[in-house]
């Protein structure tokens, strides 16, 4: 099978799960099957917005970050459910685990997607077998189904996973990109968002192919590297590699500066936090992430320090963020002595990208701010630690396993909860 793959370059699957909150509630209640089921917080309150819907109930209109009221009225007969961590969170896990049985090289990018380097895997088959076989065991272990994107890089393979769904398979190739990306609205593109869509139209630029052949110098100013790595893309460019370890959230970016002297001014010690939030913030940008919490550091002339940390409905990047929680903590937290050292520190990193792109456990949509679900991330690390998603380049995958063979997750699974309702 060597031979189907390329002798230079990468095969990458992105595999996406479909309708994924609905669809675990339908494994776990096979009634729920074949009708219109959606997934929605404040289930109680008329503002409850739609986080996901099974395909039925999207044939009424039924989408993603529609409220709950507005919903029933297009569907009648919606069933609603609220969210379900405990049983995604599990359901999440025996999918990294089947990935990492074909390859080392997973990355997760939320609960329900990751992609999967699999250019080393060519024993196990050619890419397009690999792809089914993957599909086939989640369907069939775990009864839900996924769409699979194959491409020479991650970009690609995202864009090709979304083309057909449930249950698709696509290939994308940089020679298909004139034919199939280019014609595409720039808000079809992954990575563009509403807001840069708009951008990018006041300078004309209102397809995938318009921006592949746009000037750099007007994208830069424009969007900034941002707009550069967007063209890239648009031309079918992503070096980016699948990295095990490139989960954000295990990660933190801070900033501390030691006074010259000990300082008992309010107004000066807020000067010191807006310099220190500018840098956080830069730093932020820089790495093209947003922090999902905020912790201030404060250590008093007899060297006595205190860290204090506030958990965010939703990410943050921006310096009058940062500083806005960051003067909230050190007020409430401040004793009133003369200070030595401030310090300002993001943690819970959240990918830019992911979290203004889709409504789901890492990320939220302009339309959804007033539904808080990123409060979901915070009581997921409460209740389960960080590691609610396994770093799949850390499974132990068993020698004896053969590709294929059938497990008892999908039993397992159903059996722990039904002892749970028992309890």
């Amino acid at each position: 099978m060597k031979e189907m793959y390329p002798k230079k370059g990468r095969v990458i699957l992105h595999v996406d799960m479909n309708s994924f909150y609905a669809s675990v509630e339908m494994a776990y209640d096979s009634s729920l099957k074949g009708k219109p089921l959606a997934i929605a917080g404040n289930v109680e309150e008329r503002r409850g917005i739609i986080v996901t819907c099974s395909y039925e109930a999207r044939k009424f209109g039924v989408k993603t970050t529609m409220p709950l009221w507005e919903a029933k009225k297009l569907c009648p007969q919606l069933i609603v459910r609220t969210p379900n961590f405990n049983r995604y969170r599990l359901a999440s896990k025996a999918m990294f685990e089947i990935l990492s049985q074909y390859s080392s090289l997973v990355e997760p990018v939320s609960i329900d997607e990751g992609y999967i380097d699999i250019t080393d895997s060519y024993e196990l088959g050619n890419p397009i077998q690999i792809a089914e076989s993957i599909q086939k065991r989640i369907l069939e272990e775990l009864d839900l189904p996924c769409s699979i994107g194959i491409a020479p890089n991650k970009f690609l393979a995202k864009m090709a996973s979304d083309m057909k769904k449930p249950l698709g398979i696509t290939i994308l190739r940089k020679r298909d990109v004139p034919q199939i990306l280019w014609p595409l609205a720039t808000n079809e593109m992954h990575g563009v968002g509403k807001k840069s869509a708009a951008k990018l139209s006041t300078i004309g630029i209102q397809t995938i192919g318009e921006l592949a052949k746009g000037n750099e110098i007007q994208l830069k100013k424009l969007l900034g590297i941002n707009g550069i790595r967007l063209k890239e893309r648009a031309n079918g460019l992503d070096e980016r590699p699948v990295d095990p370890e490139s989960v954000a959230e295990f990660k933190s970016i801070g900033n501390s500066t030691t006074l010259p002297k000990d300082v008992a001014n309010q107004k000066e010690l807020f000067s010191i936090l807006e310099t220190l939030s500018q840098t956080v913030s830069i730093r932020l940008k820089r790495e093209n992430v947003l922090a999902g919490a905020i912790a201030i550091t404060i250590r008093y002339k007899n060297r006595k320090t205190i860290t204090r940390s506030k958990k965010l409905a939703n990410p943050i990047g921006l310096k009058e963020e940062i500083v806005s929680y960051a003067k909230e903590l050190f007020v409430k937290n401040w004793n009133g002595n003369p200070v030595r050292l401030l310090g300002i520190t993001g943690s819970d990193l959240l990918d830019h990208e992911e979290a203004v792109r889709q409504l789901d456990l890492f990320s939220y949509e302009s339309e959804a701010r007033k539904e808080p679900l990123f409060k979901v991330v915070s009581l997921l690390r409460e209740k389960y630690g960080k590691n609610i998603i396994d770093k799949a380049g850390s499974h132990q995958v068993d020698p004896n396993h053969q590709i294929g063979t059938e497990t008892s997750f999908n039993k397992d699974f159903l059996r722990s909860f039904n002892e749970k309702k028992k309890e």
